[in-house]
């Protein structure tokens, strides 16, 4: 669940994504996010007897009509989100996340069927999901589990899609974009390596240079003179 400004984002599970804050010339930028665990949503099913009474079936992500109700609540949790050294207590935490969610409720009725929807992924297409998000610097276990398969059924049908195992295929496809952003974008590698899922701009580098034999610095170098 995040907030920008008057907009209210629910996000549905097993999803990837980016958050970028763009804030207008002058202004101020504020996101809130809030993560509805499953294990808590059981909970408070048992809790509050509340459940899904049917599948949910309708789109990933949902924009909430925002309301004074939203507002109030958003505005009694800026003062932790602000408070880099504050943290609300187990109990506070939950609290608040049981009104969130039954303001939502209130906002709109049908979400129980997306809230309360502990169905486990389905096998998606392999091939379509990894060239989708192969940036995204996550464990293969969790690729194995967005995909709806066990680790071992992951790397089988992962070697019989690209013929690689899956990090020898993240590294090489990784590389080849930073190298056609660099080349066709004119990007910086300072600014590139952490959105392709490189966890220091050294390992990038070093890993580069093994792959196409010379460093992506000089390689824009080498483009910018020519």
């Amino acid at each position: 669940m995040s907030t920008t400004g008057r907009e209210l984002l629910l996000v549905s599970k097993n999803q990837l994504g980016t958050l970028t804050k763009t804030p207008l010339p002058g202004g101020n930028y504020e996101t809130i996010v809030i993560s509805l665990q499953e294990d808590l949503l059981r909970k408070i099913v048992l809790e509050e007897k509340l459940e899904a009474d049917q599948k949910y079936i309708g789109p990933l992500n949902i924009l909430i009509p925002y309301n004074e109700f939203l507002q109030g609540y958003f505005q009694s949790i800026i003062p932790y989100a602000r408070s880099s050294g504050a943290a609300m207590t187990d109990e506070m935490g939950i609290l608040k996340i049981k009104e969130g969610i039954k303001l939502l409720l209130l906002a709109v009725p049908g979400l129980r069927n997306f809230l309360f929807n502990f169905a486990e992924p389905c096998k998606i297409d392999l091939e379509k999901f990894m060239l989708s998000n192969f940036h995204f610097n996550i464990p293969i276990e969790k690729f194995a589990q967005l995909t709806g398969r066990s680790l071992a059924a992951f790397k089988r049908d992962f070697m019989k899609t690209f013929g690689t195992p899956p990090r020898q295929w993240l590294q090489d496809k990784r590389l080849t974009e930073a190298k056609h952003l660099i080349e066709t974008k004119h990007q910086k590698p300072s600014a590139i390596y952490l959105d392709l899922g490189f966890e220091s701009l050294s390992h990038f580098s070093y890993s580069f240079k093994k792959k196409f034999g010379m460093a992506p610095t000089a390689l824009r170098s080498d483009l910018s003179t020519k």
